[in-house]
């Protein structure tokens, strides 16, 4: 791998890790697991603009050392359950080419609340999905405020 690609991915990386922590500091709406998903930012963008393994790698790394930095054991099977999913459809829709940046973005937001409650439901039991139409509500509504800005960021910035 060249050393461009290697700093490029690290400073995606750093970038999603600070947006997580950026994002941990705006007070919650009242309403567990509702987020904005900010890294996502990064995720999309290094979807789109260093392909499918580079995005999972960022997505990854970042859930890790953010969880590792700044959670517990918990955090991370949740926010890994929630990326999985989320990168997987992100993954495919892309591969597509018949969906927007913003939809693509859409469906991750509302899988990675969906991997979330997966993840609930095998530590807590089947209650929990009960609480999927809010998430799904919020996954939808975030994932297009991050679609909309991420869309903006891969038409205006040029790797080459």
């Amino acid at each position: 791998m060249k050393t461009k690609k290697i700093t490029l991915l690290a400073m995606c990386v750093a970038l999603a890790m600070i947006l997580s922590y950026v994002e941990s500091m705006i007070p919650s709406p009242g309403i567990p697991g509702v987020k904005l998903g900010l890294a996502n930012i990064v995720v999309v963008f290094a979807l789109y603009k260093l392909g499918w393994g580079e995005a999972a790698g960022v997505s990854l790394l970042r859930v890790f050392l953010v969880s590792l930095l700044f959670g517990h054991a918990a955090s991370l099977m949740y926010s890994a359950a929630g990326a999985v999913l989320s990168l997987a459809g992100m993954i495919l829709l892309k591969k597509t080419d018949r969906l927007s940046c913003v939809a693509v973005s859409v469906i991750g937001g509302v899988l990675h609340n969906a991997g979330q409650i997966l993840m609930a439901w095998l530590l807590m039991g089947p209650n929990v999905i009960y609480y999927l139409p809010v998430l799904v509500l919020s996954g939808t509504v975030a994932g297009v405020a991050i679609g909309v800005v991420s869309a903006l960021i891969v038409r205006r910035v040029d790797l080459k």
